[in-house]
């Protein structure tokens, strides 16, 4: 167990290697319920979050879900989301847990002048679990009554969960296909338990946050204060697609629009390791003998057997293919960029 945004987390329960491998071959239950909830409604909640946001919300249909950001005016991340709406003037925002209040300040200083619109910080309300892997909708559908085949990435609906009201989306952070299901706070011991207990025929493990991490790398997802933060643009994190490049001013749009024409300076790659050794977060990276940056994820993968990670790069040396070195306790290794996603599930 470890603090990890003001809550006791788990790092791991059986071990790193077979909690990440249950989640690609079976699956996984995660408790996710650190992660924030911001909820904004009114007449005027659209026109807000499309302010607040980078993606374009005005394409979310109800019970659809979309990946976004926080911007600053700079483009750069106050924090990467996950915009759901509720309703027509109804949306809430699932932000990272050690952003919560800094989320929450930002968003209420922002549409203060904004009509009818009012931001609460809804995170005491719910309790989120994250089943993950491909038996993850086979066994999550003997606790529910709503057909999970019908429910497409990206989307939710709400109903019972092991007899409990609560909400099912089909997004995570793993890679794979799976469901997050959020429940009151009281009820989460309970539907953890009813999960657990309908998954142990197929092999499904409670899963911790290394294996969270290491999953989520394989499948190049993006870490908020690792990958991306308040110093780097959505165009260097290489998410130009969460961005809505028609739709009217947001915060940041003029800078990214600016970027984007003139080209970016470093961009975020995926690379491997080509020598013996494993490249780690904060490891400097080297371009002709020069520092050029750091890593900012690096792990050997349980599933890919690799030594993978992500650092930014000069923008002129991140084509696949191309050699840089990093330096791993006093040791150059040669390393390489490859296209991301490191790994991709099975269709």
């Amino acid at each position: 167990m470890v603090e990890f945004g003001g809550w006791d987390m788990p790092v791991e329960y059986s071990g790193v290697g077979d909690e990440h491998l249950a989640v690609r071959t079976r699956a996984g239950l995660f408790d996710v319920s650190h992660m924030g909830e911001i909820e904004l409604a009114g007449r005027d909640a659209l026109a807000a979050v499309q302010k607040l946001t980078s993606n374009d919300a005005s394409r979310l249909a109800h019970h659809q879900a979309q990946y976004s950001a926080l911007t600053t005016p700079s483009g750069t991340f106050i924090d990467d989301v996950l915009t759901y709406k509720l309703g027509e003037e109804h949306f809430m925002l699932v932000v990272n847990a050690a952003n919560i209040i800094k989320d929450f300040n930002w968003i209420t200083s922002q549409i203060s002048n904004s009509g009818d619109v009012v931001a609460v910080n809804t995170s005491s309300r719910y309790a989120l679990l994250a089943l993950q892997g491909p038996a993850a909708r086979d066994v999550l559908q003997t606790l529910t009554g709503i057909n999970l085949s019908e429910l497409k990435y990206y989307w939710f609906t709400t109903g019972e969960i092991a007899s409990v009201a609560g909400t099912i989306s089909r997004t995570g952070y793993t890679g794979e296909d799976g469901f997050e299901v959020f429940v009151p706070p009281a009820a989460a011991e309970r539907v953890w338990d009813a999960i657990l207990n309908a998954g142990k025929a197929a092999g499904v493990v409670p899963a911790g946050l290394a294996a969270r991490d290491t999953l989520r790398l394989e499948a190049a997802m993006r870490l908020y204060g690792n990958d991306m933060d308040e110093t780097t643009t959505v165009l260097e994190a290489d998410l130009g697609w969460i961005v809505g490049w028609k739709k009217d001013g947001f915060t940041g749009a003029e800078a990214l629009r600016r970027q984007k024409a003139e080209g970016v300076g470093r961009k975020l790659v995926g690379f491997e390791v080509l020598d013996r050794g494993i490249a780690r977060q904060g490891h400097l990276v080297f371009v002709d003998g020069a520092q050029a940056g750091v890593v900012t994820s690096g792990t050997q993968t349980p599933f890919l057997k690799k030594a993978i990670g992500m650092a930014y790069l000069p923008a002129e040396r991140t084509t696949p293919g191309t050699e840089f070195e990093v330096d791993v306790r006093g040791r150059r290794l040669r390393a390489q960029v490859v296209s991301m996603p490191f790994y991709k599930r099975p269709r």
